[in-house]
C-alpha cells in the first residue's frame, strides 16, 4: 500500500477529494506487505502515525525540557502531573485559519478503502471528534490508538480480521484527533485545569443551537459560549467540515464521567422516532459490553445533571440532520480532589491507561459493525433526513437497497462464525424478547391474582387463608 500523509487544511470543502491530495513536502510511502493487501488509502495524519510507530517513533516529538520539567514538578504535590511516558505532546505542524487576530489549527485524518466496487456516495460516513476540551487528554490518545488500529499498526483483541474488512470496505471515516490544539497547549504549560480554547472561549458551547442560553448555575470560567455563534475558528472549520462531509454518524468524545449521551443536551428529553430507538439499543450494548451497566445512558440534558446550550451534538443532530449522533463520556476518577484536574480526567496509573484505549477503540470498531445492521432498519422517515429532502425518490429507494444488500451480505458473512458481535446481537435480541414475554406472564399472573383477592375479601376471607386457598388447594 502506498500511504502519503498531507497537512490538513484549515477548512476543508471536499474531503472525498482528500484522499486523492498529497502535500510533495510532507508526502510519506511505504511497502509495508500487511497494509498493501488491505488496501486502504489514508491522508493527513494517519501516514504520520502509522510509520512513525512502525520505525520506533513518537507520533508527537517529544516536549521541550522546559516544558516537560515543569509539569513533572508540580507546585503542589498533592496534584497529578501529565506523564509524557503516557501521554502524546501537542506539537504539530499545522496549517492555521485566522480570525480576528486569533489561529487555530486542526487536523482531520481521512480513512477510506481503496477497492472501487462501492463509491464513495454510496458508503457510509463517520466522524469522530477527540480533544474538544484541553484538560481531556486520554480522549486524543485514544483517537491515535483508533487510528493505529486502522491503519493495521495495532490490533485489538476480539475482533475477527476478515468481518472487519468487509466492513470497513463500506465506510468512509474522518477523525478529529485534536479539535482544541490552542487549549490543549495551555494544558501542557501547567494550567491542568482549562477546559476552553486559546482566547477562553468553551468551543461546545459555541453552536447555534440555543446558543448564549444561561442557567443559574452558570460559570464563565468554564462555560463561556463567545461573542456569538460560531465566533471561533475551531467551531467554523468543524462546522464547515460536518456540512460538507454529511456523516451518518457523529461521536464527540470527552472525559470526567462514563457515560454514553444521545440528544438533546439543551434540553430535558431525547428525540423519537426510528432512528433515536435505534441510537438508544446502541447505547445500551455498548452499556453492557464497555461500561458493565455502569455508564449513565441517555440525553445530555436529562441524564448529566444539568442543560448544556450551543453543543456540536444538537447542531449535528438538529441543524446538520445526523440521524446518529452521540457523545461519549470515555473516563473519570469520581474520587479525585475537584482540583486536581488532570486525575479527574485522565487515568494516570498505565494499566487504566491501556485498558481505556483497548476498551474504548474496540467499542468503536463495534460500532463500525453495528452500524450497517442498524441502518438496515431505518425507515423512510429516516432516510430522508439521513440522505436529505432534496434527494430523488428513485435515489433514495437506491440507496437504501444498497445498505441492505451489504447488510444481508454481512450477515451471512457472520452465521458462518466469522463474527462475535453478530452472533451478541442475537442473544442480546432473544434475551430481550425473553424478558417482554416474562414480564407480560408476571403482568397477567399479578392482575389474576389481584382479582382473586378482591373477590375473596369481598367474602370477607382473610388474606392468609385467601393465598392458602390458592397454593394450596385440597385434593
Amino acid at each position: 500500500m502506498r500511504v502519503c500523509g498531507e497537512l490538513p487544511c484549515k477548512i476543508v470543502q471536499e474531503p472525498t477529494r482528500m484522499t486523492r491530495i498529497c502535500s510533495k513536502e510532507h508526502s510519506m510511502c511505504s511497502n509495508n506487505s500487511r497494509s498493501m493487501a488491505l488496501k486502504y488509502t489514508w491522508t493527513l495524519l494517519v501516514a504520520v502515525l502509522s510509520l512513525g510507530v512502525s520505525q520506533g517513533q513518537t507520533f508527537f516529538p517529544s516536549p521541550p525540557d522546559s516544558v516537560n520539567g515543569s509539569d513533572k514538578k508540580p507546585t503542589n504535590q498533592q496534584f497529578s502531573s501529565i506523564d509524557y511516558s503516557l501521554y502524546h505532546h501537542s506539537q504539530m505542524k499545522l496549517l492555521k485559519s485566522t480570525r480576528t487576530g486569533y489561529s487555530a489549527e486542526i487536523a482531520v485524518v481521512t480513512f477510506a478503502s481503496r477497492q472501487q466496487e462501492t463509491e464513495d456516495g454510496q458508503k457510509t460516513r463517520i466522524l469522530l471528534n477527540f480533544g474538544q476540551h484541553g484538560r481531556e487528554m486520554i480522549t486524543s490518545e485514544v483517537a491515535l490508538r483508533l487510528l493505529k488500529a486502522l491503519a493495521g499498526e495495532y490490533r485489538l483483541l476480539g475482533l475477527h480480521k476478515s468481518s472487519l474488512n468487509y466492513i470497513l470496505q463500506k465506510l468512509i471515516i474522518k477523525v478529529v484527533p485534536m479539535e482544541n490544539l490552542n487549549g490543549r497547549r495551555i494544558v501542557e504549560a501547567g494550567k491542568l485545569c482549562e477546559r476552553k480554547n486559546g482566547r477562553g472561549v468553551d468551543t461546545n458551547r459555541n453552536w447555534s443551537v440555543d446558543w448564549g442560553k444561561k442557567e443559574k448555575d452558570y460559570d464563565p470560567s468554564e462555560e463561556y459560549p463567545g461573542t456569538a455563534p460560531f465566533s471561533e475558528p475551531e467551531t467554523q472549520i468543524m462546522r464547515n467540515l460536518a456540512h460538507s462531509f454529511r456523516p451518518h454518524l457523529w461521536v464527540n468524545v470527552h472525559s470526567g464521567m462514563e457515560a454514553l449521551f444521545m440528544p438533546f443536551d439543551h434540553k430535558n428529553t431525547t428525540p423519537n422516532g426510528a432512528t433515536a430507538h435505534l441510537m438508544k439499543l446502541m447505547l445500551q450494548k455498548l452499556n453492557l459490553l464497555h461500561c458493565k451497566n455502569n455508564c449513565v445512558v441517555g440525553s445530555g440534558g436529562g441524564s448529566v445533571g444539568y442543560l448544556a446550550h450551543g453543543t456540536s451534538t444538537d447542531y449535528m443532530y438538529e441543524i446538520v440532520k445526523v440521524p446518529m449522533a452521540f457523545t461519549f463520556e470515555i473516563y473519570g476518577e469520581p474520587k479525585a480532589s475537584s482540583n486536581d484536574c488532570f486525575k479527574l480526567f485522565n487515568p494516570t496509573d498505565s494499566a487504566v491507561f491501556e485498558r481505556v484505549l483497548e476498551n474504548w477503540c474496540t467499542a468503536f470498531f463495534r460500532v463500525f459493525m453495528d452500524l450497517a445492521s442498524r441502518l438496515y432498519n431505518l425507515s423512510t422517515e429516516a432516510f430522508e433526513k439521513l440522505e436529505g429532502n432534496d434527494m430523488s425518490t428513485a435515489k433514495k429507494h437506491q440507496n437504501r437497497d444498497l445498505i441492505r444488500n451489504d447488510y444481508h451480505t454481512s450477515r451471512k458473512v457472520w452465521r458462518n462464525g466469522q463474527s462475535v458481535i453478530t452472533q451478541f446481537d442475537r442473544s442480546f435480541e432473544w434475551g430481550t424478547e425473553e424478558m417482554r414475554k416474562i414480564s407480560q406472564f408476571l403482568f397477567i399472573l399479578s392482575t389474576f391474582l389481584l382479582i382473586l383477592l378482591c373477590y375473596k375479601v369481598s367474602k370477607r376471607i382473610s388474606c392468609a387463608q385467601v393465598a392458602l386457598d390458592f397454593f394450596y388447594k385440597p385434593s
